[in-house]
Formats: C-alpha cells, sequence, structure tokens
C-alpha cells in the first residue's frame, strides 16, 4: 500500500511537476500506466531523507552557533556526517571517486554556511561576506561537477536550484539572529518544501540515466 508520500510522489509524476526533469519523460506511455518501480521509490525516499536531515541539521548548527549552545560542536559533527552520507549516495551509481568528491563538495558547503552564521552572529560583517562569497562559488562548483557526471542536471538549473537554498538558509539565519522567530519558522517551512524539491531533481536525474535500474 502507497505511503501518504509515495501517492503524493507518483501524483505529481502523472501530472508532470516533478521540477525540471520529470520522471515521465522517460518513455512514452509513463504518465499513462503511472508506473512507479519500487527502485524509484527506494531511490526518491532516500533522497529526501538525505535532505530533510541536511536541512534538520544545518537549522540545528545555527541555533547552536547563534545562541552558543555547548553541544554546538557535536550538532556540526552530526551535520558533517550527512555530506559522507550523501556522497555514499551518489556511490552508488558512479563509484567512489565521484562519491567522495560530492561529498566533500557538500561539507565544503556545510562549512562555509557553518562560518557564514558565526561571522553573522558576531556582527563581523566583512568575515560573513567573505564566507557567503566562498559559499556561492561553492554553489557552482556544485553545479559543474553535477552535470559533469550527468547531462540531465543542466548547469544553470543546478546552480540556480542551489541559489534558492543558500538564500533561505541565510534569511534562516538573519531571522534567528534577530530573535524574530515567527519569520524563522515560516521560512523553515519555505526550505523544507525546497529541499525535497532537490531531492526529487537528485533523483529524477539518476533515473533518467540509469533507466534500466529503475523499470517496473
Amino acid at each position: 500500500m502507497y505511503s501518504h508520500h509515495q501517492a503524493m510522489y507518483a501524483d505529481n509524476v502523472r501530472r508532470g511537476i516533478i521540477p525540471h526533469y520529470s520522471t515521465a519523460s522517460f518513455h512514452p506511455n509513463y504518465r499513462a500506466n503511472l508506473c512507479v518501480s519500487k527502485a524509484e521509490m527506494d531511490l526518491n525516499n532516500f533522497m529526501r531523507l538525505l535532505w530533510e536531515e541536511h536541512i534538520a541539521w544545518t537549522r540545528m548548527a545555527i541555533i547552536s552557533i547563534v545562541f552558543k549552545l555547548p553541544d554546538k560542536d557535536f550538532v556540526i559533527k552530526r551535520l558533517f556526517q550527512n555530506a559522507t552520507d550523501m556522497g555514499n549516495a551518489f556511490r552508488k551509481y558512479y563509484g567512489a571517486e565521484i562519491g567522495d568528491r560530492f561529498g566533500r563538495l557538500i561539507r565544503e558547503h556545510l562549512i562555509l554556511a557553518a562560518d557564514l552564521v558565526t561571522a553573522a552572529a558576531a556582527g563581523d560583517a566583512k568575515a560573513a561576506a567573505i564566507a557567503e562569497k566562498k559559499w556561492y562559488a561553492n554553489a557552482d562548483k556544485i553545479g559543474t561537477f553535477m552535470n559533469t557526471i550527468n547531462p540531465n542536471w543542466p548547469v544553470k538549473d543546478v546552480r540556480e536550484m542551489f541559489y534558492e537554498h543558500l538564500r533561505l538558509t541565510k534569511l534562516e539565519a538573519v531571522y534567528m539572529i534577530n530573535k524574530n522567530f515567527a519569520a524563522d519558522i515560516a521560512v523553515y517551512d519555505q526550505i523544507q518544501k525546497q529541499a525535497l524539491g532537490m531531492a526529487d531533481v537528485f533523483t529524477s536525474g539518476i533515473i533518467k540515466q540509469f533507466p534500466a535500474a529503475f523499470q517496473c
């Protein structure tokens, strides 16, 4: 029996609204048959789990940094595990070297996010600006890298997707620093929705590149 998420994902496929890379395009009768294999659902569920963990542990890190909580180092260590997990997810399809490289890029993304929040919380505008510039440069590197390993992830689309993730995450941190908690919670809802869309883009790009592994 389908879970609520499976039903929602299948409906999105049928209606062709999965962002950028709809799995409905994989073969002519896909939409008509609504063929969503277990392998496809397993991959999508896993990608969504990884991105849910990514934003949740990022949020916990922001809170720990801003309010100088004693768990900060432990939280950041767990956050970095997400980068390793994402790299390992890529290993299955692209091998160890590519998986490890992707993991390092995500780790850099997380390190720079922590640097930006730390500087902003301390009121160091110069350091925050430097970290933010590096953060966006890292997003550019991720976009180029993902397109190199899979042409179904266009550089422009991936870059814009990550830029939006950065914009929302920065806004989340700013609201937290300013103790505007209602706005902070509202933007986290946007972050979650956008991150799940990113997970779906990751999923559909892999499925389109390796369709034989996801047949019904």
